[in-house]
């Protein structure tokens, strides 16, 4: 079975839509249909089962989807060791990190990569802890760059440590103080990251035994410091989602200290392709300088 047909159907695994796979890997509606027919009367079951929002899984093709991920991923470490071997620098490459990670970190360590390596295509996935492990552990991204907490599936490397701060309304009364006490968060409106998106900020409050009321939650670190500029509650946020954003609050630091290990994971070392290998020893050579300017 040749490789584009398995590509066609992870795409269309993520889209739900033929489409929309259709215009984003160069085929016609009819065109998708016939593919993904002809794959269907040789793996000898159905794939996708049409509904009015799409198109869905099978149960079949739920269970064959994470293994023609992980071929698609030996597949471009195949070609891009091929390319390397040629001395060409081409290949596609998929990054999962954290949204401030991405704001952060990714614009600069990105355009020194792409000046030596001009031939490499890069994908971008946003998104919280759990989500980024089962990118990573489904092949659909090569790495993933995030908070070391609750990532035992993957292995690891560590980048650095970023501290938690204390979120603050601007007129909150701190008067002189230059760091916030976790305990005076017991029992006030306080507004935390969504269940499986940032695990460091609830581990802090459960290992202090602090139980603030949690008014909201959001996914989005930038939507929680509106929130509370607007004056909905305090929070807990990292020092680096304020880099390179100063919002109408207040942060500090914590009393006592907390902080994230910030990191790369990755299925295996040896998963890594060429292109992938590169990235990270960018990412490694490039970070220190950011975080000293």
């Amino acid at each position: 079975m040749e490789i584009h047909k398995y590509e066609l159907f992870a795409d269309v695994a993520d889209t739900k839509n033929f489409t929309r796979s259709g215009e984003r890997m160069g085929y016609t509606q009819p065109g998708v249909s016939h593919i993904l027919k002809a794959m269907e009367t040789e793996i000898g079951f159905p794939l996708f089962i049409r509904t009015k929002q799409g198109v869905s899984l099978t149960p079949n093709a739920e269970v064959i989807l994470p293994i023609v991920r992980s071929l698609l991923s030996v597949n471009e470490q195949l070609e891009q060791t091929i390319h390397a071997l040629n001395g060409l620098e081409t290949g596609h490459l998929t990054i999962a990190a954290f949204a401030s990670i991405a704001r952060n970190w990714l614009p600069s360590i990105i355009c020194i990569y792409q000046k030596e390596n001009p031939g490499i295509e890069i994908e971008l996935m946003e998104g919280g802890t759990d989500d980024i492990v089962g990118w990573v552990e489904d092949s659909r991204a090569d790495f993933g760059l995030l908070s070391r907490r609750h990532t035992s599936p993957l292995e690891w490397i560590s980048l650095y440590e970023d501290p938690l701060m204390a979120i603050l309304p601007r007129d909150y009364p701190v008067e002189n103080r230059t760091s916030f006490p976790i305990g005076e968060m017991d029992g006030k409106p306080f507004i935390i990251s969504a269940e499986g998106v940032d695990y460091d900020i609830r581990y802090a409050l459960q290992s202090t035994g602090v139980t603030p009321y949690t008014h909201f939650s959001s996914k989005d670190d930038l939507v929680i410091t509106s929130m509370v500029s607007s004056g909905l509650g305090v929070s807990i946020l990292p020092r680096l989602v304020f880099e390179s954003k100063k919002e109408d609050v207040l942060a500090l630091p914590l009393e006592p200290q907390f902080s994230r290990e910030l990191g790369i994971g990755i299925r295996s070392r040896k998963s890594l392709s060429p292109a992938a290998r590169r990235f990270v020893e960018v990412i490694q050579k490039t970070l220190p300088g950011l975080h000293s300017q």
